[in-house]
């Protein structure tokens, strides 16, 4: 990171966080607009380019006075090595990473790029890049192997892949099967043969760069997705599906505005990045915070909890499980005010014990690649603990049986979402070339999750379990293996005191 970070630093640090509680109730513009988008209240408008029509106009609004100039993305690393930006910045940052992707790499608008990065700022970069030039961006893990990244390579007709060094020998022992590869980008502080490198192009990139006019509809990102069988999907999503399709959530769920700091543990390979690290927390003028782990780890977690300004904070199940079991007396969180959580159940022990340490609440949430937020349990709303909350707009979310009919409240069923007539503007495209499972997965007017769950009166949904894999007793959950049986057993026991309540 060195030779980008001397780059980094030279760059402001504005101490934004202590307006925090002022601004608390202030609406900006460009947040209501999308918001009402989600509403319906606003037609989603023919062309949309999340870095021109949100980053940039939050930038001009600093520039304007009319918004506090504070940083938009704030990196550090367990080497305390530390990158700070604002909109501004970010801005003259990615349109020179744009300019790399359309010169040295080549790339035209429509071709397709994977990324499998660890959690450093070139992945950010190269999103908003992607944006710029109407790049299609296919993210992926750093844990990938080198089947996995064959399979990616060629199933997606990547033209580009960007690693750094861990994964470069991986991408050469099967450049040979990629025929459509045609770049490697290297994020390093050397190089390798065959290999462009990202720093050095960076540095010397030009920094003015005129954004693509892309349609709403137009693809923006490919995430590969793996259902119970089969090989793994990719689920195609728009300019608009994602970019605009988490302001609501971010602003109702996550409780951003200008003047947040928000962090999300999730990998960048992981399409909870996506939504709690680049759209729900820009499109509200928030900023983004970073801290580059190799690995989870609690004392570190609520170090920097306790240490940075950080407001909201995002993260797994299992990771505030992990938080809670670790000896965390000695930890004070002066700024964090709000909490959220995904993925998977949360135990409700878990919830009591981080509210009885913190006075937080957690919110649960739900949802999946193909969609954004489908139920959220939000700021303001009752907390039923071991709930996903209510349905989050603009989607109808419903509990249906296998002929596509509403379910009333108490039983259990699949949980769907409403696509027909009218399909959300925040819904995946296509299972990119599999036309039959895309069709598959819509039964009579509502798509199908592939979830299992029950709504109440009240509209809150409890989720059950994957409908390919439903546990019907107790007792068959004996035959499988102890860990995943616990869980198993612990959420059809939630289930059935709920349903004798």
């Amino acid at each position: 990171m060195k030779t980008l970070l001397k780059f980094f630093r030279r760059l402001p640090s504005p101490c934004f966080f202590l307006h925090h509680q002022a601004k608390r109730c202030i609406t900006f513009p460009i947040t209501s607009y999308y918001e009402a988008i989600n509403r319906g209240e606003q037609e989603v408008p023919e062309y949309f380019n999340f870095a021109s029509d949100v980053l940039d106009k939050w930038t001009q609004m600093e520039k304007d006075g009319e918004k506090p100039r504070n940083a938009a993305f704030w990196w550090v690393s367990d080497q305390k090595d530390e990158a700070k930006w604002s909109f501004e910045e970010l801005g003259v940052l990615s349109r020179k990473t744009a300019n790399l992707l359309s010169g040295p790499c080549g790339l035209q608008r429509g071709d397709r790029i994977i990324t499998a990065l660890p959690r450093i700022p070139e992945w950010w970069l190269l999103n908003v890049a992607c944006m710029r030039t109407g790049i299609v961006l296919i993210p992926g893990t750093s844990q990938l192997t080198a089947k996995d990244l064959s399979y990616r390579l060629r199933a997606s007709k990547a033209k580009c892949i960007v690693v750094t060094d861990s994964l470069a020998p991986s991408v050469d022992s099967v450049t040979s099967e990629c025929p459509f590869l045609e770049t490697k980008l290297l994020v390093s502080e050397g190089s390798r043969e065959g290999w462009l490198n990202f720093k050095d192009l960076l540095l010397a990139a030009p920094a003015e760069h005129d954004c693509v006019k892309t349609k709403s509809g137009e693809p923006m990102l490919i995430y590969f997705t793996s259902g119970s069988t089969g090989a793994p999907k990719m689920v195609e999503h728009s300019h608009s599906s994602y970019g605009i399709g988490f302001a609501a959530s971010g602003r109702d769920l996550m409780n951003l505005t200008p003047s947040d700091v928000f962090w999300n543990t999730s990998d960048t390979g992981w399409v909870k990045s996506a939504w709690s690290s680049v759209f729900a927390p820009w499109i509200n003028g928030s900023c983004v915070f970073v801290h580059h782990l190799p690995q989870f780890e609690p004392a570190v977690i609520l170090n920097t909890l306790s240490r940075y300004p950080v407001t909201a904070f995002c993260t797994a199940p299992t990771a505030y499980r992990m938080l809670v079991q670790h000896d965390n007396n000695s930890y004070r969180f002066k700024s964090l005010q709000h909490c959220v959580t995904g993925g998977e159940p949360l135990n409700p022990e878990v919830q009591e014990r981080w509210k009885a340490k913190t006075g937080l609440d957690i919110y649960e949430a739900y949802g999946q690649t193909e969609t954004v937020t489908i139920c959220a349990n939000v700021k303001g709303m009752k907390i039923k603990p071991g709930s996903m909350g209510k349905a989050s707009p603009p989607y109808n979310v419903q509990i249906v049986d296998d002929q596509g009919n509403i379910r009333p409240p108490g039983e259990e069923g699949d949980i769907a979402i409403q696509v027909h007539p009218k399909r959300p503007f925040c819904f995946f495209s296509q299972y990119l070339d599999n036309p039959e499972k895309t069709a598959a997965s819509q039964r009579g007017n509502f798509y199908i999750t592939g979830d299992r769950g029950i709504m109440d009166e009240e509209g809150y949904f409890w989720f059950v379990g994957r409908s390919d894999d439903v546990i019907n007793s107790v007792e068959f959950v004996q035959e499988l293996p102890k860990t995943v049986a616990g869980k198993i057993q612990r959420n059809i026991l939630r289930i059935q005191e709920w349903k004798k309540a």
